[in-house]
């Protein structure tokens, strides 16, 4: 049996999980620099006007005063609306108050059937409130009614967060044309059909097609049917809070993240060439630092094949093809085979070394990164365990270059990258992934 856990790194694995506004630079324009101004004539300033008279509104038929929740109402949801009404009237005082003391906000609203009033701020949970009324009709008679109710109490409560990897939140960032939204809850989600119908997202401009695929019973993704569009800007909401989730979870809070897509960038690493063409906004990158990389980056891939340790550990040591998210760069990362099980340093694949210039792009453990040994293999045979090693000459470029969300496209080995190894989103065409959703035509 084949056991790989992080290819490259200590750690235990990735668990995406963290929480998460677009900045905006405002441009300057230059006023005039040469020419003539010519003053306009003052004009005479317009005479003062004064208001019409509000006329007050002239009630017709019989006066009725009607709240809701009507008193004794248990179970309320904190996202229902409260509400007084009173027909052919007009409402003097009305208060909506919890047990805790503390008063809701409300707004009224008068029109030619009678006044009403609504409330502004939303409930709280496993809470009592008071909704006390009181108007005149235009009968003559004096309205008042009291109401009393209770809110639900959730057995549990869950919070959602949007991250883009296991280092980086979601809001505020730019990320690459692959960048899938990823929504993590901190509890199980029983009802996935009632979490995704308070999920939404928007983007500028509008009209993108792309849907929701569950990973698990905590893990929700998002992307496009394909890669976005650069200069995308997208909002998503997570309007959970007052909604049931399924056996009694409810949403603790609402949450939303805004980010923005950058340019395209996506890398191709053939492991039969050797090579790693780069392109960026669609066009092929063929100068490196005067080099010329037409043909593309020289690398070293995965030796391929596995080999059985002593301790009875199988690793496979194949650079796994398909499309790669680039999630998290480091300037210095360690990496160790202890991370998948190799820990006897007489082994010949044991290594415990830092590494500069480190790009991860699965989550085992395989990373873009500097190779400054053996230096003769690289654009010539494949080597590593795994990785994709650059040479001094083009890493520092690339590592500048690619960042979170961007692409790298691994294609000539007999071993596909599986769809929870990092971000593997786009393993999948777009029939799968409209597999995955919870509200399934």
């Amino acid at each position: 049996m084949v056991r790989r856990t992080w290819r490259g790194g200590t750690g235990t694995g990735l668990v995406i999980g963290a929480l998460l506004s677009v900045s905006m630079v405002a441009g300057c324009t230059a006023g005039p620099t040469s020419g003539q101004f010519r003053a306009s004539p003052a004009k005479p300033a317009p005479a003062p006007t004064t208001p019409a008279p509000t006329a007050s509104p002239k009630y017709a038929g019989p006066s009725a005063l009607a709240v809701a929740p009507v008193a004794g109402t248990a179970g309320v949801s904190p996202t229902d609306v409260v509400s007084a009404t009173l027909t052919a009237g007009t409402l003097t005082t009305v208060t909506l108050v919890g047990a805790d003391g503390r008063p809701v906000a409300g707004s009224i609203h008068t029109d030619k059937t009678g006044t009403s009033w609504h409330n502004a701020d939303m409930l709280a949970y496993n809470n009592t409130y008071t909704l006390t009324v009181i108007g005149d009709g235009s009968d003559g008679k004096h309205y008042q009614e009291t109401s009393t109710f209770t809110t639900v109490k959730p057995r549990n409560q869950t919070l959602p967060s949007f991250i883009a990897n296991p280092a980086q939140p979601l809001d505020g960032g730019t990320f690459g044309v692959g960048q899938p939204i990823v929504l993590r809850f901190d509890e199980h989600i029983k009802d996935k059909a009632a979490a995704q119908r308070a999920l939404s997202v928007t983007t500028s401009p509008p009209g993108l097609i792309g849907g929701w695929y569950w990973m698990d019973d905590m893990e929700v993704h998002w992307r496009p049917e394909f890669y976005w569009p650069a200069g995308t800007k997208v909002t998503v909401r997570a309007d959970v809070y007052g909604h049931d989730l399924g056996g009694g979870v409810y949403g603790q809070a609402n949450r939303s993240a805004t980010f923005t897509i950058g340019p395209e960038k996506i890398a191709v690493a053939d492991a039969v060439t050797h090579r790693m063409k780069v392109y960026i906004s669609g066009l092929p990158v063929t100068t490196i630092n005067g080099l010329d990389v037409t043909a593309g980056i020289p690398i070293s891939m995965g030796k391929g094949g596995s080999e059985r340790e002593p301790n009875g550990t199988v690793v496979d040591f194949t650079t796994n093809s398909g499309p790669h998210v680039v999630m998290m760069k480091y300037e210095v990362y360690r990496m160790t085979s202890a991370s998948f099980g190799i820990t006897d340093p007489h082994s010949k694949n044991f290594y415990d070394t830092p590494i500069k210039k480190s790009i991860r792009i699965s989550g085992d453990g395989e990373f873009v990164h500097l190779r400054d040994w053996d230096v003769s293999q690289i654009g010539n045979i494949n080597t590593s365990h795994g990785c994709v090693n650059v040479g001094v000459d083009y890493i520092y470029w690339f590592y500048d270059q690619f960042g979170a969300g961007d692409i790298v496209t691994v294609t000539g080995t007999n071993r596909n990258l599986a769809l929870r190894n990092g971000l593997g989103d786009w393993t999948l065409d777009w029939a799968q992934w409209q597999q995955g959703s919870a509200l399934q035509a």
